[in-house]
């Protein structure tokens, strides 16, 4: 059986400028999967993932979630509706301790249990052990790590997950693909990756960007054998 589309977005476009950095792009997410986003720097990843979660007004298109056309709601009602980003930059609470950033997330989830819930989340990213330390002075591996928790405990229908993996260490990487694993069905990932071993480790799909457009999309083993993918950004 067909897997249901979470995310369906149409005919996308975004341009600053003479540029257009997100040119009529068709964009479709299954629930229950792993997809990962890739291209070359500048191929419109960013702005088509700003474009999904609000923070980037959408120019032309439509985007659908579960049925429901959120094409114009701001970002803060996407998170309500069930989309939460992880950026690229590390956007953590830095004076305030990793439990505490952590129980952000499981409030505005509404949670019963509050202390209960966030130790539980620290837990799933391997961080019970700091949660009194200042989120800002654990290393930039372990604020990535917060991160996903942070996330992981809002338990959205869609988790972006924006160069997650960068600054990890390899043990830390191998710990991140199986939170990952671990989060799907009950979530859809979007996963925005520079590292072509974790893409195609974890993905279920992927989608390659090339000068705003979609260049292709396919399963890892498609993606690897697709000669224009090759030409534009993996090289040999």
């Amino acid at each position: 059986m067909a897997a249901l589309t979470l995310l369906e977005a149409r005919s996308l476009t975004c341009h600053f400028g003479g540029l257009r950095a997100v040119d009529g792009v068709d964009f479709d997410l299954a629930q229950g999967e792993i997809h990962a986003l890739i291209g070359p720097n500048g191929a419109g990843k960013t702005t088509l993932v700003g474009l999904l979660c609000g923070r980037v007004p959408v120019q032309s298109g439509s985007i659908r979630l579960a049925g429901r056309d959120i094409t114009r709601l701001p970002a803060h009602a996407r998170v309500r509706a069930g989309i939460a980003y992880t950026f690229q930059i590390t956007a953590i609470y830095p004076r305030l301790t990793v439990l505490d950033n952590i129980a952000l997330a499981v409030q505005s989830r509404g949670a019963k249990n509050l202390a209960a819930g966030s130790l539980a989340a620290l837990d799933r990213v391997g961080l019970a052990g700091r949660a009194a330390m200042l989120a800002g002075d654990l290393s930039y591996g372990h604020q990535r790590l917060l991160e996903l928790g942070m996330g992981l405990a809002l338990r959205p229908r869609l988790l972006i997950l924006d160069e997650p993996t960068q600054g990890l260490a390899n043990a830390e990487i191998e710990a991140f693909k199986a939170l990952v694993r671990g989060a799907v069905p009950d979530m859809t990932v979007l996963l925005i990756e520079h590292n072509m071993d974790v893409v195609m480790d974890l993905a279920d799909r992927i989608t390659v960007l090339n000068f705003g457009r979609v260049l292709a999309t396919g399963t890892p083993a498609e993606i690897r054998a697709n000669a224009a993918v090759q030409a534009a950004y993996l090289g040999g």
